[in-house]
């Protein structure tokens, strides 16, 4: 039974004040309060992907805060969530795990108040995170419209380069990038779609570029349409994966999002697998009005952001994603 499934399995208790929920597979949920204000609120925790437990925190903590400000939110207050073993490894290594993760929150403005840690044979670290947003202004997975364009907003291939650590076959250059690229904060990538017309986005997490995709074509009823060659990626990334080093969760999106995908001769397997790959603490996937994309690009590029041109939004055809 896939999470679908399970999901399909919990009963609905409909309350006028949640404004998002689980339904559409957006990255948070939306409450919202009697003030015209509402919270948005998310939790993810994972295994580490890097050695050192100060990046590893630090990294945790960015992934978790990028749900809120996936949605448009600003989030303000966290909550950790830890799991370590007993015995085996020393304590100092869950302190730097902390001292990452709060530093990380410190850049962010936003607030730890506590948290709960529990025993456990594999550690494990990340946060609960409440926001504010505006609920005039939530950006879900369900507004893309015909017509938009798909910026992405950090490289692809993390997790084929962090599964490449783990095997040393990662070169130092490629792994230091990565931690860069995954500390890295997608608040001011938020901050700049807000100020133009976005009609949808989601941070590129778990699931993959095409596995995300997928979630925001099948809520907003349309195809996406991507062009291969304009998908930016770590160069690493692609000798990696053609040495078929890369995260085993690869082929459970693929299995997913098959039936729904047309994928065209001109992309290889290695770029295939980058598509797919899941991403720890990934760029934004940002449907903007066409009219509108050039100066987001040029504003997310100005504020220190990558801004690639990747696809569009069409009516939705036989395929809900197209890749050539």
């Amino acid at each position: 039974m896939c999470l679908a499934q399970v999901l399909g399995q919990i009963p609905r208790y409909p309350n006028p004040d949640v404004l998002v929920a689980f339904e559409t597979s957006d990255d948070a949920g939306v409450y919202r309060l009697e003030d015209g204000r509402a919270l948005v609120q998310t939790v993810d925790f994972f295994t580490p992907v890097v050695d050192d437990p100060r990046a590893y925190g630090a990294i945790a903590a960015a992934n978790s805060l990028s749900d809120v400000y996936a949605m448009g939110g600003r989030p303000i207050t966290a909550m950790s969530i830890a799991c370590f073993p007993e015995k085996g490894v020393d304590l100092d290594v869950l302190t730097q795990i902390m001292r990452g993760g709060v530093d990380k929150l410190q850049e962010a403005g936003v607030a730890l108040l506590g948290g709960h840690t529990v025993a456990d044979k594999e550690i494990k670290f990340g946060y609960a995170v409440t926001g504010l947003i505006n609920p005039a202004r939530i950006v879900t997975n369900a507004g893309a419209r015909p017509g938009d364009v798909l910026i992405l907003t950090k490289p692809l291939g993390i997790g084929i380069v962090t599964s490449g650590i783990k095997f040393q076959k990662t070169s130092p250059e490629a792994a230091a990038r990565a931690i860069e690229i995954m500390s890295a904060l997608n608040r001011t990538a938020a901050e700049a779609m807000l100020a133009h017309q976005t009609n949808a986005a989601t941070d590129v997490t778990g699931n993959g570029l095409l596995g995300h995709a997928f979630e925001i074509a099948q809520a907003s009823g349309v195809t996406i349409r991507f062009q291969g060659e304009r998908i930016p990626y770590m160069p690493e990334a692609y000798p990696l994966a053609e040495a078929r080093v890369m995260p085993g969760a690869i082929g459970k999106v693929w299995k997913m999002i098959e039936q729904h995908t047309s994928v065209g001769p001109a992309i290889t397997e290695p770029l295939k697998s980058i598509l797919l790959d899941p991403q720890t603490s990934g760029g934004l996937l940002i449907s903007v009005s066409a009219r509108d994309a050039s100066s987001l690009a040029s504003d997310l590029i100005s504020r220190g952001a990558m801004a690639a041109e990747i696809g569009v939004v069409e009516e939705r055809q036989a395929y809900a994603l197209v890749v050539e």
